[in-house]
């Protein structure tokens, strides 16, 4: 049997308890599961308030019940919701219920999706878009990711995608019949044109700094130093809230501890680390070694000293040196560029002196490092390897149609084919599981 001859049901709103619950059905058996709880089926796309009963008959709750017949709906089948409150115990007596219905299952995380992706009601690049939607932390991602569900990416692919077929059919009218008359005899020219028009525009996309791969992703900053140096007592002020232990002992900070940020809009990923330092405890060792990883891999570090110091590691991403407990010392230094592509500032974390300064400048590093994403179309790996498949199949052609008309068109195959890819059209299901997998259940 296939999945979409299969009925689900799942919960598609927040965790319980809540006001309100939102359960969603989908299946040809979807008509069926409406009647047994709610006695008869709305009128579709109407609320409409209905006492819900379990099979014996008892009642279950007062329920505003929302019915979609396929394939005008979001899944492209036969669809229903039932808007309850938001109780376990609620919620429970309604699963109990749908799960009594024969043929009637729970769903699987993001099959809903994907069966609105099977029925044609997204392609893959809508379904990345809402599932990065879902998971976006600042507005600038939300937005993003909107643009996405809204088809940025995949209209273009789908426009180069018939352009190509149009190219390789002139080429293949030309290879087949070259002896009609009514067939021109030069289809080559056009085609060529064409295809170098496809790659220009390809390429221009594929030119882009990554920087909406970045956005989706987000910056990461990593603070890093000895330890005592006040790296816990910033990474809370950074927060606004304890998330890491203050201690005056030595090496209390001994794995990696991560907030998320919203700076502006931006993503930012902030780190406390280790105290990096020679010890003997094998516990603590271990500690600095992942702290001296994770700087590594940081976009940036804010390398924090006491205030009588300016020494830092060796590393190979961008350098912050940052002078803590200035409130110690007599006349608070200011923030001052070294020159060498080094920032530096003076602050106390523990009384805030300073932080304002840092915090500006972060925010113009996430500006600098993301720019402008608002025309950015690739999001994700996949989207750009694809884009790459693409293109290097249409030089292929253009450098093939010199030495045989056979090669271009199979070259023109092959970017039509990596577009098919990205859109989910063809030969995809080795991606199927990993993108929909990554959804929540219910949705």
């Amino acid at each position: 049997m296939r999945l979409c001859d299969q009925t689900i049901f799942a919960q598609s709103s927040g965790r319980p308890p809540s006001a309100i619950a939102i359960v969603r059905v989908s299946g040809p058996q979807t008509v069926v599961a409406v009647t047994a709880l709610a006695g008869r089926l709305p009128p579709p796309r109407v609320a409409t308030r209905l006492l819900l009963r379990d099979a014996n008959g008892q009642p279950i709750d007062d329920a505003l019940v929302l019915y979609f017949p396929g394939p005008a709906s979001a899944t492209g089948e036969d669809l229903a919701e039932f808007h309850v409150h938001g109780g376990r115990a609620v919620l429970a007596s309604v699963f109990a219920a749908l799960s009594a219905i024969e043929n009637l299952r729970a769903a699987e995380p993001g099959e809903f999706t994907r069966r609105a992706f099977a029925h044609g009601k997204l392609d893959l690049t809508e379904a990345e878009g809402l599932d990065d939607l879902i998971h976006a932390d600042t507005d600038r991602q939300r937005r993003q990711a909107l643009r996405q569900l809204k088809g940025l990416l995949g209209d273009r692919a789908r426009d180069w995608r018939a352009q190509i077929i149009e190219a390789q059919a002139l080429i293949e009218a030309g290879i087949d019949f070259a002896d009609e008359g009514d067939v021109p005899s030069d289809m080559i020219a056009p085609a060529v044109s064409r295809i170098r028009t496809l790659l220009a525009e390809i390429e221009g996309v594929l030119g882009a700094e990554g920087r909406s791969e970045r956005l989706r992703e987000g910056l990461v900053v990593a603070i890093a130093g000895p330890p005592n140096v006040g790296k816990s007592t910033l990474m809370n002020q950074l927060a606004r809230r304890d998330v890491a232990i203050v201690s005056p002992q030595a090496g209390t900070t001994r794995d990696i501890i991560e907030v998320q940020l919203d700076l502006d809009g931006y993503p930012v990923t902030v780190i406390d680390t280790a105290g990096i330092r020679k010890t003997e405890d094998p516990v603590e060792q271990e500690g600095v070694r992942r702290a001296r990883a994770r700087a590594a891999e940081a976009d940036l570090v804010l390398w924090l000293n006491d205030c009588d110091e300016a020494s830092r590691e060796a590393s190979g991403v961008p350098v912050w040196l940052i002078r803590n407990k200035i409130d110690l010392i007599q006349g608070n230094p200011r923030a001052v560029n070294s020159g060498k592509g080094e920032r530096n500032f003076a602050i106390s974390a523990s009384r805030g002196d300073g932080l304002a300064e840092l915090m500006s400048a972060l925010v113009q590093h996430a500006q600098d490092y993301f720019g402008t994403t608002e025309g950015g179309l690739i999001t994700r790996v996949r989207q750009r390897k694809l884009l790459e498949d693409a293109a290097a199949s249409l030089q292929r052609a253009i450098g093939a149609v010199s030495e045989g008309e056979e090669l271009a068109a199979e070259d023109l195959r092959s970017a039509a084919h990596a577009l098919g890819r990205l859109l989910g059209q063809v030969d995809v299901e080795d991606v199927l599981e990993v993108i929909f997998g990554t959804f929540c259940i219910g949705k």
